[in-house]
């Protein structure tokens, strides 16, 4: 258990033991399932810890330049690259940091693979598909809605891929089950299973909610199996983002003031959903908070989270407590660590939280604190 005493306000902890109990689970997984897994940087890129995963997992993935090259440097190897859109000036770069790249289209495909060849880089390319199917409920994060800009259909690739290409990448979950995945592997394979002789890997993207406690994994390792014996020649690989900090660690918070507005009691905190907290509001959903009713309990005192940013809508609510708040008392937001320190911003110059880890012999390492040099570094 953390020892708040040792923890600024505010802060994202993240507790060493609960991070590799998700390790274990996911090497578990890749050992069984004769699969690769690998870290998608999206959700979690917290590099300081990078020693740690390292001793489970050896490889990562990436969506950018920068992620890309922290791959290469920080986790020690070549990044599996995947960018909707490659840059001419900084395609050498992915050139450079990636051993795998894989394209949005083939357009793009066309036009980059003569750098690729060029090279002289066992680079191995991909197509990313796209199959028209997803169980992911939300639309923000839905990537076969219609009309998505995201992937290749079956028809515009016809019968034979474009020499080069050796693998094909789908993503097409969002925090789901193996039986989302069974589902989703149904139709890829009905759509796009014609193609799967004329490739070397597959990689079946992010979203393999893997860690949670429900998630059937003796299932996730059948349905691989059976993949794999459908098509032995194929490599498989799978980079969950979430799933490998997902209920690691928390958002320390304080609460700054309370204000009160029409029977309507708000607890102003020292950190703000829209800027260290964003999936809160785009989601939406309604993070738990630690010793807190997640629903309002009648007679108890209850109130909205407000945030510390400017923005009318940086709030959310109700929460009910055992007893009233005061001034200075710590709120404690649960699994705060995937898809949060990477999303975060600095709109107001909003003081972003420390950053650190809770060691498995009960020490807080402050990986990092934020100042004024930040916010102005970033504006020019």
């Amino acid at each position: 258990m953390i020892d708040l005493t040792q923890i600024p306000s505010p802060c994202y902890v993240m507790e060493e033991q609960l991070l590799r109990r998700n390790l274990a689970r996911i090497r578990s997984v890749e050992d069984r399932a004769g699969v690769t897994i690998i870290l998608a940087f999206k959700a979690f890129a917290l590099w300081k810890s990078f020693p740690i995963i390292r001793e489970y997992i050896g490889h990562s993935t990436a969506s950018s330049v920068a992620e890309a090259r922290l791959a290469f440097e920080e986790m020690g190897s070549p990044a599996h690259s995947y960018a909707p859109a490659y840059i001419d000036e900084e395609f050498p770069a992915f050139l450079r940091y990636s051993s795998h790249i894989t394209f949005n289209s083939l357009s793009q495909f066309e036009r980059l693979y003569p750098q690729v060849k060029a090279s002289g880089r066992d680079i191995h390319c991909g197509l990313r598909i796209n199959p028209g199917f997803s169980v992911v409920e939300t639309d923000l994060y839905n990537p076969s809605a219609p009309g998505s800009r995201l992937g290749v259909t079956a028809e515009r690739i016809g019968e034979q891929l474009p020499k080069g290409i050796s693998g094909l990448h789908l993503h097409n979950l969002c925090e789901n089950n193996s039986y989302d995945l069974e589902r989703t592997l149904e139709v890829v394979e009905e759509k796009f299973g014609h193609l799967f002789p004329q490739i070397e890997w597959l990689n079946l993207g992010g979203g393999h909610l893997m860690t949670h406690k429900d998630y059937d994994t003796d299932h996730l390792i059948a349905l691989l199996n059976g993949l794999k014996k459908r098509y032995p020649h194929l490599k498989i690989i799978l980079e969950p983002g979430s799933a490998f900090a997902w209920e690691t660690g928390v958002l320390v918070a304080t609460v700054a003031d309370i204000v009160e507005n029409q029977g309507v009691q708000t607890a102003m905190l020292n950190v703000s959903f829209a800027c260290h907290m964003p999936d809160c509001l785009e989601m939406p959903y309604k993070p738990r908070i630690r010793g807190a009713y997640q629903e309002p309990v009648a007679g108890k005192p209850t109130y909205r989270m407000g945030g510390n940013s400017c923005l009318s809508g940086d709030f959310m609510g109700d929460w009910s407590f055992d007893k009233p708040l005061q001034v200075g008392d710590r709120i404690i937001f649960e699994d705060m660590i995937h898809y949060t320190i990477v999303k975060t911003t600095l709109f107001n110059g909003v003081t972003h939280p420390s950053i650190g880890l809770w060691t498995l012999d009960g020490r807080f390492e402050l990986y990092r604190r934020y100042g004024y040099e930040d916010y102005k570094s970033r504006m020019s």
